[in-house]
């Protein structure tokens, strides 16, 4: 199994390379606060280009100050995301603006409708346990919509979420939110149920926006994920231990801005950095490259002490086939091998094309495959079995011993949705496809599950603030 790319020699190249990149060319910065803290910690700061050359110590010295380990709760506490523990995550994904009804068919806008199915659908789904948005919803103007999906989530699922957040204004909103949830804000901040996610815009630049609304989650010290999706060729040099110095420099500089908003908050390294196809001119979700990216990004996170996402678990196929499989059970067993603690959005039908609950439940499967792997082996008296062994002798057969019976259950592991049935039974059933089992399963959860209801009291402090926002943010 490989868990590692990089030799230690080539991890202290990236990673100088990074300095060389943030002290030399700087990073732009749009947001005149930060600007002004940056200056204050001794950084080259030009506000006429929003330009700032970041010295080498002073990165070293923010980052070591970061939050390196943190967790996020459901509204049922006992459902929980940790990180930088030791454990792997694997959430839904944060939102698309188109959805895919069924596979094959037409794709159309996201709605609001979309986002409460999602969130039920990921409640159900035992592999996933950060559950997202998957939609963002066309019929909402974006001052409000963030707040609207948050109240909407927290009403359909007992798990934590992600969902896109998007800006101050709003970012208000939502910790009002959080902290109704919770009963009061040091509970909120004690057990968060979200994140926002802070995306650089490669090469080398900060959305406003991004950086904005930390000041407001701050107050809650949200833990945030950093972000970049470089694209090697495009928006990142044309190799990979370019693009992979480049994208490192990028959540560095991301790293930076978030301590300086405010001191140890928590930071995921968000190492999803892609290649770029020159044969069909898009981003290439789960090539060979997007493995060799997981794993040697993974390594980078964990140099600086982090916790790490990657996007790995993906495909660019746009329906669960064939080549879904491979891709995302490829990139995602190697992900996990190398020891990341999220891997990337489940559930988008190709690269950001839509999403699709049939593609999640596909996904799903491979995560428990890949969860099967890792679990390890036990080795003892009792799993060695020498008694056993010594009982049956040459020539003899286990299957109707009880150190058989006590065992088997635990030792494999059984698929709900691959076929391992004999070609008859296979063919006399229906004979049917991967494909069509995920269409099954997408149809019965949908059908029978219920996620467990909120309090009616939460449920209208909810409404009043998505009320609250739609009257203040939409007017501006």
């Amino acid at each position: 199994m490989i868990s590692s790319i990089l030799t230690n020699e080539q991890i202290r190249r990236i990673h100088e390379a990074s300095l060389t990149i943030l002290e030399r060319v700087g990073v732009e910065v749009p947001h005149k606060e930060i600007l002004g803290r940056f200056a204050d910690a001794g950084a080259g700061v030009d506000p006429a280009t929003s330009r700032v050359r970041i010295p080498a110590e002073l990165v070293m010295r923010l980052v070591a100050q970061a939050g390196k380990q943190y967790t996020i709760y459901g509204r049922d506490l006992q459902r929980t995301a940790a990180f930088g523990q030791g454990r792997r995550n694997f959430n839904s994904n944060a939102g698309e603006a188109s959805w895919v009804d069924e596979i094959g068919g037409a794709r159309r806008y996201a709605t609001m409708a979309d986002v409460a199915t999602a969130t039920r659908f990921g409640d159900a789904l035992e592999g996933i346990n950060i559950v997202g948005a998957m939609a963002d919803p066309h019929e909402l103007t974006g001052e409000a919509r963030c707040v609207e999906v948050l109240a909407t989530m927290i009403k359909n699922t007992t798990k934590p979420i992600m969902f896109w957040f998007h800006d101050r204004a709003s970012a208000r909103f939502i910790i009002d939110m959080l902290i109704a949830l919770r009963g009061d804000e040091a509970r909120a901040a004690k057990f968060p149920l979200c994140y926002p996610f802070l995306e650089p815009i490669s090469p080398l630049r900060f959305p406003f926006d991004g950086i904005d609304l930390l000041f407001e989650t701050a107050r809650l010290n949200l833990p945030v994920p950093i972000g970049p999706m470089a694209q090697m060729g495009l928006s990142a040099p044309g190799t990979l231990a370019g693009t992979m110095a480049q994208e490192n420099a990028e959540i560095l500089a991301g790293i930076c801005i978030t301590q300086l908003v405010r001191a140890g908050m928590p930071v995921c390294y968000g190492g999803i950095c892609h290649a770029f196809d020159m044969a069909t001119t898009q981003m290439i979700f789960c090539g060979p490259e997007q493995a060799i990216f997981g794993v040697a990004m993974t390594q980078l996170g964990k140099f600086y002490g982090l916790p790490v996402y990657i996007n790995v678990g993906l495909t660019d196929s746009k329906r669960p086939d064939a080549q879904a499989g491979l891709e995302s059970g490829v990139t995602l067993m190697l992900g996990a091998a190398a020891g990341a603690d999220i891997f990337g959005h489940m559930g988008i039908c190709g690269v950001d094309q839509a999403a699709s609950l049939d593609m999640l439940v596909l996904q799903n499967e491979v995560i428990h495959y890949v969860e099967s792997v890792m679990r390890g082996v036990e080795v003892s008296a009792d799993t060695l079995g020498l008694d056993v062994i010594t009982g049956v002798g040459p020539g003899g057969t286990f299957i109707d011993q009880p150190h058989t019976a006590a065992h088997f259950r635990h030792e494999l592991w059984f698929p709900k949705l691959l076929d391992r049935q004999y070609f008859q039974a296979w063919a006399d059933k229906d004979a049917s496809s991967t494909e069509n089992r995920c269409r099954r399963e997408k149809e019965i959860i949908l059908k029978t599950h219920t996620p467990e209801p909120i309090a009616p009291e939460l449920a209208r402090t909810l409404d009043d603030i998505v009320a609250a926002a739609r009257r203040e943010l939409q007017k501006k």
